[in-house]
């Protein structure tokens, strides 16, 4: 549409076509995505239905059908975040329900059998099926004693004893348990404190006794400084998996004692394993493998000819693809684009024809109005490059003033090992479509652009992420595209942390966001679950030996230094960071007289999942912007307490 037939309005006041109820009105949240015989089995939780986790398939005969009985709730919650909570394989069909945290064995007439009774103190996750011992080999954290949780591999039989016997023990964490084609052997990650494990893993080989017991172990690749991702083997008993040995996660071959890479590439195959059940590759059949990988253009899917070497790319309209799987010609993954947000999406490798499974949301954008990100290289404070997507306002039916800049809403995104990537995303046009610019920011630590990249932030949490934050804004300022005095960041969780620490340590920023975010770094080492209770050592330092950069880096005690308005966004049910987090902070801005809203919300963890709450949450937000920098909104929305406005 021409600017002669659009209405001239205030940036931040057009009227959007994307409304909050339309976020979760038809909408999912896809998650974990497998294959078998021929079916694709996805979960995807619902907001409509208070978060739930449902279990679909689909086949070609069959179509699409939901496995799960309204009831279940598809949901593991080892470290907390899950992932993995779903296994079929060989026939066999098996999930850990959320409100129980107990194994299932999923019949054939689509009722359940229970598996394990672990009176709320054993959680499951990662599973494989032993088709030779008839049992499901998987990870298991236990809260039966106080203190830590212990975390091991475990097996369990499908003959309904409800008996678990621990397979490995000894490590403070493990995870893609995965029996050999003949069963006699057993693949397996490891990793301990302080490590994540995109900064160390072990990768296992084990033998397997007649029981399922192993008789010998060695490891086969990884360390305390490799990053190993997604071991699986191939249909002849091959080991395949990806590590960051070269600086980039690369897929690796294992035959007879050889390791070989099966292609060298400065592209990212893996991902920091936040969840289980994580796929970016798949050994589709003897002799070829179907990958995708990440540069600094987005995502890209191909096709590795292993006896040849030679590969080839398979075009896709796709610029993120995530959770890729497969078996013989079919596979299957998450694919979003510029202009389409995430679907599951089958491919054939023999007519490589794309068929649309299921779309995570209904809501359709006319072209013109979808803002397409812009890929930013800038140089923050260090000097080192740093990269982000920038989204322009954009409306068909307005334009903002000449004389007028847009409010920019910087995103510090969560991890903070996470990547933004430019695929669309309703919630970004959400703001987009109101006339806000937004810049999504992969500031140092990303993952995406390699381990140098990734380990930028070790020791400087709260310093290079800042930094990177504020430069995208600046950076943006400098080039004339958004309104110097109007610069606002929020972000969730980590996000939330330098959200915090950028309002609190620069003169940047105008407002801010915190969902869920980290305002006390001390609090936060001392209380939170055992997945990240050792995270900040490389990120902060070692704790209580460096108690004092802790103090230091913590908005909560630099709080009368952050003097702009700030809304807090947090669910009150959190076990990663607990809400006295943000009512520490709400508290202290009270009492400084800096305008502030708090925001809770029974019910929610760490993420929110219902529908109200997530409406809730991003209508409080719009409407703490209108007040604070007097913009007139375009919705009709529902006041909240503004303290000291």
């Amino acid at each position: 549409m021409s600017q002669s037939k659009s209405e001239t309005r205030p940036y931040g006041s057009w009227k959007s076509p994307v409304t909050a109820e339309s976020l979760v009105e038809k909408s999912l949240r896809l998650g974990q995505v497998s294959v078998d015989d021929n079916k694709v089995i996805w979960t995807e939780g619902r907001p409509s239905e208070k978060g739930r986790t449902a279990l679909m398939e689909w086949s070609i005969d069959k179509g699409l059908n939901e496995v799960s009985q309204p009831e279940w709730d598809v949901r593991t919650r080892v470290h907390e975040y899950g992932g993995g909570a779903f296994h079929f394989k060989y026939g066999q069909r098996f999930y850990v329900d959320n409100r129980d945290q107990n194994l299932y064995k999923i019949l054939r007439d689509g009722s359940r059998q229970l598996l394990t009774t672990n009176h709320e103190k054993q959680r499951f996750a990662d599973a494989d099926f032993d088709s030779k011992r008839k049992q499901v080999v998987m990870v298991m954290e236990d809260h039966s004693e106080s203190g830590e949780a212990s975390n091991m591999l475990v097996s369990v039989s499908i003959d309904g004893t409800s008996e678990t016997q621990v397979i490995a023990v000894g490590n403070d964490f493990f995870s893609n348990p995965r029996i050999s084609p003949e069963g006699d052997q057993l693949l397996f990650l490891s990793w301990d404190h302080p490590n994540m494990p995109w900064d160390g893993t072990q990768l296992w080989l084990g033998d397997l006794d007649e029981y399922g017991n192993l008789t010998r172990i060695e490891r086969i690749a990884g360390d305390e400084d490799e990053s190993v991702f997604q071991p699986q083997w191939d249909p002849n008993g091959d080991i395949y998996y990806i590590s960051d040995h070269s600086g980039w996660w690369n897929i690796y071959r294992y035959s007879k004692g050889e390791h070989t890479i099966v292609l060298k590439k400065e592209a990212e195959f893996g991902l920091p394993q936040w969840v289980f059940g994580m796929s970016t590759y798949a050994v589709t059949k003897t002799g070829e493998l179907v990958a995708s990988y990440m540069d600094l253009n987005g995502s890209a899917l191909i096709r590795i000819n292993l006896d040849t070497g030679m590969s080839e790319e398979i075009n896709t309209p796709f610029s993120d693809i995530d959770q890729l799987c497969g078996s013989g010609d079919l596979i299957a993954f998450i694919g979003s684009s510029p202009h389409q947000p995430a679907a599951v999406v089958s491919l054939s490798l023999a007519t490589e024809e794309i068929n649309i499974l299921r779309k995570s949301s209904e809501t359709v954008l006319d072209d013109d109005n979808i803002s397409c990100a812009e890929l930013l290289s800038y140089e923050s404070q260090s000097g080192e490059k740093t990269h982000a997507w920038y989204y322009a306002p954009q409306n068909a039916k307005y334009v903002g003033p000449d004389e007028e800049k847009p409010p920019l809403i910087v995103l510090s995104h969560g991890g903070p090992t996470a990547n933004s990537n430019n695929a669309f995303k309703l919630p970004i046009q959400f703001w987009t479509t109101r006339g806000f610019a937004v810049v999504d920011v992969n500031y140092s630590g990303s993952t995406g652009y390699g381990r140098e990249y990734r380990q930028r932030l070790n020791g400087n949490w709260g310093i290079r992420d800042v930094e990177d934050c504020a430069g995208a804004a600046e950076y943006l300022v400098h080039m004339g595209q958004v309104d110097s005095e109007r610069l606002i960041i929020k972000g969730g969780s980590a996000g939330g942390y330098t959200t915090l620490a950028a309002l609190a340590f620069t003169n940047t920023f105008r407002a801010g966001a915190s969902y869920y975010g980290v305002g006390d770094l001390e609090l936060l080492a001392k209380d939170t679950h055992k997945f990240e209770s050792r995270y900040l050592d490389q990120l902060v330092g070692t704790y209580p030996e460096e108690q004092l950069t802790y103090k230091d880096r913590s908005p909560i005690n630099h709080v009368d230094r952050l003097d702009c308005p700030v809304i807090f966004l947090q669910g009150l049910d959190d076990p990663v960071v607990p809400p006295n987090q943000a009512e520490e902070m709400v508290q202290s801005l009270r009492n400084l007289g800096v305008p502030v809203a708090y925001i809770p919300f029974e019910g929610e963890s760490h993420g929110f999942r219902q529908a109200s709450t997530i409406i809730k949450a991003i209508q409080s937000e719009y409407y703490f912007y209108s007040k604070i920098f007097k913009i007139e909104a375009s919705d009709s929305l529902e006041p909240i307490e503004i303290f000291n406005l």
